[in-house]
């Protein structure tokens, strides 16, 4: 079933059953927000390029592909092994050494959570979409070290999923392009919309149940004033490359991780700036920026208050009219923001069992 979608104004209704969702148009009058229906509260429509529509599907095929070790080269690997449901599809490791070299890898495992809307991938972007974003950490040697012929080979002997391929894909063999695009869809449906903060702001004015705290509703008004512009919108991220403050000196090598956005653009007004990641789950997803460097949102309070490195390519809001760097945030107004960021905990999303692994009943 192809879930039919026009654009973000156009709302679908639709409930995951055991493996996948089933679709049923609807229209609400909210255009700006995420709303679709997953279990018992609404997200908004998912994108999808036009070569690659979401089914019933391919979504299952995509969701056992991620957890399954067969793509690895050893076959001890899963997506799912850095990207773990619990921790809102993050591994909660500065830089894993889980892969197959045993290395430590060079960036901190990323959150996949609305996915769908993104209009880059990776810390510096290096991928434009999510199709191409697979084959980079599938064929890594220090991460699944896939070789991508030998793993169709291997997935071609397999009947199950053979006939799954053919199902969504109508072709009797099995192409790279269509594991990416299964795996694709799959990470389309990683919607994460019911935090307590979505329940808060979505509730009946009559509801007295649904309500901040005082410290939560300081912290509230903090983030509007302080943080919003970079962790905008519903999403709580801009989707844009900023350079905040981490370094003042960056590697010379041009593959080098810490050169962030310049690594792919090879601008030097680039240089330090790596994507604004949401802060939905943000309580989850420790430790925090594109090396781990932070161990947990106070550490990362700290560094906007008073850690702020300069560079030439610094972030300007972190600059404030005296020429002062970073955000002075008092020690009480850090507790009361990190009060607020934990209201952005979506339980049900890291308990979701049509997102968990369908190999264990």
């Amino acid at each position: 079933m192809v879930l039919k979608i026009k654009g973000i104004t156009e709302l679908v209704s639709f409930t995951f059953l055991i493996l996948v969702f089933l679709s049923n148009c609807k229209q609400k009058k909210e255009t700006d927000s995420l709303y679709i229906k997953q279990g018992t509260y609404w997200v908004d429509t998912i994108p999808y390029p036009e070569r690659n529509p979401i089914t019933v599907e391919g979504v299952a095929l995509g969701r056992m592909l991620f957890y399954d070790p067969i793509l690895s080269a050893k076959g001890n690997i899963s997506c799912a092994t850095c990207h773990q449901q619990s921790l809102s599809f993050s591994d909660g490791i500065a830089l894993s050494n889980r892969g197959n070299t045993g290395k430590p890898l060079e960036r901190h495992a990323q959150s996949l959570i609305n996915l769908a809307w993104h209009n880059g991938f990776f810390w510096d972007g290096g991928a434009k979409n999510l199709e191409s974003l697979v084959f980079a950490p599938l064929t890594h040697p220090d991460e699944m070290a896939a070789d991508i012929p030998a793993l169709i080979e291997k997935l071609n002997t397999r009947f199950d999923y053979k006939a799954r391929f053919n199902k969504v894909f109508k072709q009797d063999t099995i192409h790279a392009a269509f594991i990416a695009r299964a795996l694709a869809q799959f990470k389309r449906t990683l919607i994460s919309d019911n935090s307590r903060y979505d329940q808060i702001m979505q509730a009946d004015k009559t509801n007295d149940n649904l309500y901040f705290s005082a410290l939560e509703f300081k912290g509230k008004l903090l983030f509007e004033e302080k943080c919003s512009s970079c962790h905008a919108g519903l999403f709580f991220t801009d989707f844009q490359y900023h350079n905040n403050g981490l370094d003042s000196i960056f590697p010379t090598d041009p593959e080098a991780v810490g050169k962030g956005r310049a690594r792919i653009t090879l601008k030097e007004e680039d240089m330090g700036k790596f994507k604004t990641p949401t802060l939905r789950n943000i309580a989850l997803t420790a430790p925090y920026m594109h090396d781990g460097r932070f161990g947990n949102l106070y550490e990362v309070m700290k560094h906007y208050s008073k850690g702020i490195k300069y560079a030439e390519t610094l972030d300007s809001l972190l600059i404030n009219e005296e020429g002062q760097l970073g955000i002075h945030l008092e020690e009480s107004e850090q507790q009361a923001l990190i009060a607020f960021l934990q209201t952005l905990t979506d339980s049900s999303f890291i308990t979701n069992e049509s997102l968990s692994n369908p190999f264990i009943k």
